[in-house]
C-alpha cells in the first residue's frame, strides 16, 4: 500500500510516469483491499496535486525556469481556470490538462481546502470508475462486488 501511494503521488506531480496500471495490479493481487486501494490512490494522487498547487503559489518562476511547466500551457490553463473557475480542478485526474490546472490553481491562490476537496473528489472518481471497469470486465460474475 505504501508503493501504490507513492506511485499515485509521483505521477501527479511533475514526475512523469502513469498511476493506473499499478493501481490495476493492485487491485488484482490485493482484492480483499480494493477499497482500501481506492483510498490510498485517490489521497497519494491528491497531493500529488497539492504539490503543483504549491509550486504554483511559491515557485511559479522557478517552475517555469526549469522547464516543469511550459509558459503556453499555464497560459491556456489560466484562460480556462479564470472562465470555468472551481469546476476546472474537477478535470485535474487528466494526463495532459490536470497537472497545468493544480499549479495555476496555485498561482492564482486558490483556496486550498477548496482545492484539496474538489481534487479528491475528482481523484476519487477516477480510480473508482477504473476500479469498477476492472471488477466488472476481468472478473467472472460470481466474483463481482455488487
Amino acid at each position: 500500500m505504501i508503493l501504490l501511494f507513492f506511485i499515485c503521488l509521483g505521477s501527479a506531480t511533475l514526475l512523469p510516469g502513469g498511476s493506473e496500471a499499478y493501481f490495476i495490479y493492485k487491485l488484482h493481487e490485493s482484492p480483499s483491499l480494493i477499497y482500501s486501494s481506492l483510498f490510498i490512490a485517490s489521497l497519494g494522487n491528491t497531493i500529488g496535486s497539492f504539490i503543483n498547487y504549491i509550486l504554483g503559489k511559491y515557485l511559479r518562476d522557478f517552475a517555469i525556469k526549469k522547464s516543469y511547466f511550459k509558459q503556453k500551457s499555464i497560459d491556456k490553463a489560466t484562460k480556462f481556470f479564470k472562465k470555468y473557475g472551481f469546476i476546472s480542478l474537477l478535470l485535474s485526474w487528466t494526463p495532459v490538462f490536470g497537472d497545468p490546472i493544480t499549479f495555476v490553481a496555485g498561482i492564482l491562490r486558490y483556496s486550498w481546502w477548496k482545492f484539496l476537496g474538489i481534487v479528491f473528489v475528482a481523484k476519487f472518481v477516477r480510480y473508482g470508475v477504473l476500479m469498477y471497469l476492472y471488477i466488472n470486465i476481468t472478473l467472472p460474475p460470481w466474483l463481482r462486488l455488487y
